[in-house]
């Protein structure tokens, strides 16, 4: 899944963000998501979510929910 669908993200699931000091290399940080930003349905960009260690991006990949 390509991180474009606020309804397939979740906190907990492990995902692929792309930072915004990243996006000119396209450079993927891996985190667990603890918060959803985005409020509308879609994002052609990804959706924008905070990772539990508080950084912010944008959705490239949803890798599935945390084994912890």
């Amino acid at each position: 899944m390509n991180g474009q669908v606020r309804a397939d993200i979740a906190p907990g699931l492990t995902v692929d963000i792309v930072l915004k000091k990243d996006q000119p290399t396209g450079r993927l940080t891996r985190g667990v998501v603890k918060d959803i930003l985005t409020n509308s349905p879609r994002h052609p960009h990804g959706i924008k979510v905070r990772l539990r260690d508080g950084q912010v991006g944008r959705v490239k990949a949803i890798i599935g929910p945390t084994g912890v």
